[in-house]
């Protein structure tokens, strides 16, 4: 048996077990335990050869990003220990909101590894969903108002964009049933792959376009994004970590399997045009909401709108290094925007705020910690030599030797964006320290650990990974 098998249903039973523990010391500490062990069981993927059956694929596309959120739901999970711990000691939150945290955070890492393993659309879109409605719930964890607002918010853009997204998959089993036939054959993807290009283009394409909308709103692209920079700002920090650096994949990646059924009928429109319009709308608008915000973490949600939009735009351009840069990017931002919120975490906690303004010298009042959040401002503005700018550096020389007009706004946005993440870096880490200062709670190795992969990519990818990034770009075509 496949060991996706038990990496799904891990989070699932753990998730179970869960929600009957009473404390939250030891529910944490379970809930690190769990997801080190799917870590464990995901890297077991690397030793079996690829393969499908009727609920489940793994393929090249997906093994890495399996891996890769099992990993960030795992360091996650070792920051959320302590940092939720502080926030019961604090006041902030009571026991009685948490008696439902680490099973509805084993829930989302079981819908979230679902939806990236599942071979049926349908029970895709299922897992999609329920990522967003586990999600909800850890949101509104502090019950104020403005969080209630946010899980409201967050649902409601949400669910509208998965019920378009339903019409699509529903209008893509329609259009393969009169060549597949009825049943569940048609609504498998490793099927659908197999008779796609003979499937009626024109419901084909327009399937694509419900999709990408529908898909497109849990992304985070824009114009859809306005649930995304509330659900960060006001929902606990952990979940902000894994919502940027793993629920967004997880939309993304429907997308692509989508891209991918249309690029293999020779008669369907091009998506990329449309990606790359939606990716380059996301960036500039990102780019200019960036210099406005004044909260910390609503700050980074909009970062992540801006590098989810490079993401897209990558995929849209499509081609080998075009793929490849975006494939590369999708990891890397993953790691450097969940470390950069587990570095927010730490210093919403020591300085009692998220205000931007109140927040000066963290170097100097907590040196580890503000020079955490330095390298990793650093490195999601595209700095060398961290990965991003090796994985941008790909996609804006491809781009200029493929199609120079589009490479100007993408190199304007990915400007526009940089000098807004100097400007706040400087204001956050330099100057003399203000406000209270707390001692730091919990450990910074997560949050290094991210970093250091981060720069190790920059620096070099190793030549599997490498095969293995150009394999995947081929797929992607």
């Amino acid at each position: 048996m496949s060991p996706i098998y038990g990496i799904v249903a891990l989070p699932l039973l753990a998730g179970g077990v869960l929600a009957l523990v009473p404390g939250y010391r030891l529910g944490a500490w379970l809930n690190v335990a769990a997801s080190g062990l799917t870590l464990l069981l995901s890297l077991l993927l690397f030793a079996r050869e690829p393969g499908a059956d009727a609920l489940f694929v793994v393929d090249a596309f997906n093994i890495y990003l399996v891996v890769l959120t099992c990993f960030v739901g795992f360091t996650t999970s070792i920051f959320s220990a302590t940092y939720i711990g502080h926030e019961i000691a604090v006041g902030k939150l009571k026991p009685l909101n948490l008696r439902f945290y680490h099973a509805m955070y084993q829930a989302f890492m079981f819908t979230m590894l679902l939806a990236l393993s599942a071979n049926n659309l349908g029970v895709m879109w299922v897992a999609v969903e329920g990522a967003t409605l586990t999600t909800v719930l850890m949101v509104s964890l502090y019950r104020t108002a403005e969080s209630i607002e946010a899980a409201w918010k967050y649902f409601i853009l949400c669910g509208v964009g998965i019920a378009l997204a339903l019409f699509g998959t529903i209008l893509m089993y329609l259009a393969a049933q009169p060549v597949m036939g009825p049943g569940m054959a048609a609504m498998t993807w490793t099927e659908l792959m197999r008779f796609v290009a003979k499937v009626d283009p024109a419901i084909l394409n327009l399937a694509f376009v419900f999709l990408l909308v529908g898909y497109g709103t849990k992304v985070g692209l824009a114009p859809l994004h306005a649930w995304l920079p509330d659900a960060h700002a006001e929902g606990p920090t952990p979940i902000s970590a894994v919502l940027s650096g793993l629920l967004l994949n997880v939309a993304l990646y429907a997308v692509l399997r989508f891209k991918m059924l249309l690029a293999a009928n020779g008669a369907a429109l091009s998506p990329g045009p449309l990606m790359v319009t939606m990716g380059l709308a996301s960036l500039t608008l990102a780019g200019f909401m960036l210099y406005r915000r004044r909260d910390i973490k609503r700050f980074f949600a909009y970062s992540s709108i801006e590098h989810m939009g490079i993401i897209t735009f990558a995929f849209g351009m499509g081609g080998p290094l075009a793929n490849f840069a975006g494939l590369l990017h999708m990891a890397m931002h993953s790691l450097t925007k969940s470390a950069i919120f587990y570095a927010v975490g730490h210093v919403t906690q020591a300085k009692g705020t998220q205000a931007i303004d109140k927040i000066r010298g963290l170097t100097i009042s907590h040196p580890a910690l503000g020079w955490g959040l330095l390298v990793g401002v650093v490195a999601i503005a595209g700095l060398p030599p961290f990965g991003i700018f090796m994985s941008e550096f790909l996609l804006i020389t491809s781009t200029f030797a493929r199609e120079p007009l589009l490479a100007l706004p993408l190199t304007a946005g990915v400007l526009l964006a940089f000098g807004a993440l100097v400007l706040r870096v400087q204001q956050l880490c330099f100057g003399e320290a203000e406000g209270e200062s707390q001692p730091i709670h919990g450990s910074l190795v997560p949050l290094y650990a991210h970093l250091g992969l981060v720069l190790v990519a920059g620096v070099w990818l190793p030549g599997p990974l490498v095969a293995w990034f150009q394999t995947v770009a081929h797929l992607l075509g």
